[in-house]
């Protein structure tokens, strides 16, 4: 099903079921600390140890967040040594759908962040933000 059209003559369908594909995608997208490690991957591949350093997270939540993405297909990895490289499937359609979403989040201005059930102020949003962006402004700079 598309998520970006609706035919008028189309047969009916439960939408909600049809769409679930997409907003297990976007929960995928939900965690602060796995949308760092997704933009840290764009820049070209990183073993957990290097995100680790550069994020300022622990290795633990580190490894649990890249078997999640590797789990949604938008990650993979291959071994080198003893250690494994991590890198993005998709690298190009990521940075579209990043893209547009800081555009999204550029015409609604504040509203994402002020929203009352996931917005920045809320238990949801302290929990999925890692440490150091929190401590820094709500910023995650790589």
């Amino acid at each position: 099903m598309s998520m970006t059209a609706i035919e008028p003559d189309a047969p009916i369908v439960d939408e909600t079921a049809a769409l679930g594909p997409a907003a297990c995608l976007f929960n995928g997208f939900s965690d602060a600390s796995r949308l760092a490690i997704l933009r840290h991957l764009a820049l070209g591949e990183h073993r957990v140890v290097d995100l680790t350093r550069h994020l300022g997270l622990a290795q633990s939540t580190v490894s649990k967040h890249l078997a999640c993405l590797r789990d949604c297909g938008l990650v993979e990895s291959r071994p080198q040594g003893r250690a494994s490289v991590f890198r993005l499937t998709h690298p190009e359609a990521l940075m579209d759908l990043l893209r547009a979403a800081e555009r999204l989040l550029e015409l609604t201005g504040d509203a994402v962040a002020l929203c009352p059930t996931y917005g920045a102020g809320t238990a949801t949003s302290a929990a999925s933000a890692p440490a150091a962006a929190r401590t820094r402004g709500g910023t995650t700079r790589g």
